[in-house]
């Protein structure tokens, strides 16, 4: 082989970008590259103790004690202090929620922007990969080839002819669409404006019209399964590659306790997760549970960044953090929040799904699961416990479509997603490298 690549990773600080950014970084680093990873402050340690090199960035002035926060505890505070505005229908939260989440990822952007250009200076990568839902100026404007990853939504990419963003509209009703966009134009325009003028003060191009990621790059990888995309309504150009789904290796292998597992086996097993944000609703999480326990399963519970705070019942076993790629597997259904990296996994692995959306891209990957009869979608707030007991049942019970995505996630599978972004990113740095050697 010739010499390592250098391959800088840049993921948001959250639980699904990061743990994306961790499958790739790990089957490269098998192959011999060096990995560095750019970290929200609260990683410390955690990539590091990966054998990644590991450099730390504030996305604000650190507060006392930062230092002792769990990862992403940013975003686990952002949404317990906006849970309420998950109530609202989604045009609604345009301006409450989704605008404001938008100028944080931009404050952290403008914030950070000297300590990344640091870290780029000082390793010099070979290539640089962003999976986050802004643009970060100085990951494009040092040379280095640059590489988006699109795993927050499936609809991050939007198009004329499918729902927009966030939205969680239907496919097949663009009634409600006109009306929706020209509420996230009012709603953003101002804001995208100033990034756009922002990002290109500090040397990269313009992005596209109210988007805040450039699609001109090296590369762009895109995970999200073809049996679940929006294929003929928006095809993707010659840039994209489909990834269909990215489930890292580096989990530790999930044993199920004894007190589930000596239970009898005629009873399902479900894993219940909201997400490590979405599980900082305590409220939520305690009616999900209170609910489930009238059930004859068993459940597996994943009880988010507030665990101590969630009484969990006699057919339940949990724990703040679990290792999901290992759960989901040995599961007959899974209750999710819908977030894209619980989403492809759960696809990945081949089970039906009931999804619960609070916000981002949960509407949207909630309203496609159930508009493709991959699963139930529910009013998050406002479902009967009835309904909720019924959705489980009867999805439990219908084993032609549990056939149907065993089928789907074999053929998943097969793709191996992961390598192929691994080989996109390797194939980049090397190219790049190739003609630094032959122009010099």
């Amino acid at each position: 082989m010739t010499e390592p690549l250098t391959v800088m990773f840049w993921p948001e600080s959250a639980y699904g970008p990061t743990n994306q950014c961790i499958g790739l970084a790990a089957i490269l680093q098998d192959r011999g590259h060096r990995i560095v990873f750019a970290a929200e402050s609260s990683w410390a340690g955690k990539l590091a103790a990966l054998g990644f090199t590991e450099e730390l960035v504030d996305l604000a002035e650190p507060a006392e004690g930062a230092a002792d926060e769990d990862p992403g505890k940013f975003w686990t505070d952002f949404i317990a202090e906006t849970a309420p505005e998950f109530r609202k229908p989604t045009v609604s939260q345009l301006e409450t929620f989704i605008q404001p989440t938008y100028q944080a990822l931009i404050d952290g952007a403008k914030y950070c922007e000297p300590r990344l250009q640091e870290i780029v200076a000082e390793h010099q990568p070979d290539v640089i990969v962003e999976d986050n839902v802004v643009l970060f100026p100085a990951l494009v404007s040092a040379g280095a080839p640059f590489v988006r990853i699109v795993s927050c939504s499936p609809l991050e990419v939007p198009g004329p002819n499918v729902p927009p963003p966030f939205s969680g509209l239907p496919s097949a009703d663009p009634t409600q669409w006109d009306a929706y966009r020209a509420e996230f134009d009012r709603t953003h325009r101002a804001m995208w404006s100033d990034f756009n003028s922002w990002v290109q003060r500090h040397g990269a191009g313009p992005l596209p019209d109210l988007e805040f990621m450039p699609r001109d790059n090296a590369a762009n990888l895109y995970v999200y399964p073809a049996e679940a995309d929006y294929v003929d309504a928006r095809p993707l150009g010659d840039s994209w590659t489909r990834m269909d789904s990215s489930v890292r290796e580096t989990d530790a292998e999930y044993e199920l306790p004894a007190s589930l597992a000596d239970r009898p086996e005629s009873s399902a097993l479900i894993y219940l997760s909201l997400g490590s944000l979405g599980g900082a609703d305590v409220q939520l999480m305690q009616r999900l549970v209170d609910v489930l326990a009238k059930t004859e399963h068993r459940y597996i519970v994943s009880k988010g960044p507030q665990a101590d705070r969630i009484t969990l019942a006699d057919n339940m076993v949990g724990e703040q953090m679990l290792p999901q790629t290992k759960v989901i597997p040995q599961v007959d259904l899974v209750i999710s929040h819908g977030g894209n990296n619980t989403v492809t996994e759960t696809l990945h692995f081949g089970k039906p799904l009931i999804v619960l959306p609070l916000f981002w891209d949960q509407y949207e990957n909630a309203q496609r699961v159930d508009e493709l009869g991959f699963g139930v979608r529910l009013d998050t707030y406002a479902f009967r416990d009835e309904e909720l007991i019924a959705a489980v049942d009867t999805i439990l019970a219908d084993t032609e479509l549990r056939d149907r995505l065993a089928d789907i996630g074999a053929a998943i599978r097969a793709r191996d997603g992961l390598r192929v972004g691994a080989d996109v990113i390797e194939q980049v740095g090397l190219q790049h490298r190739n003609r630094d050697s032959t122009s010099g």
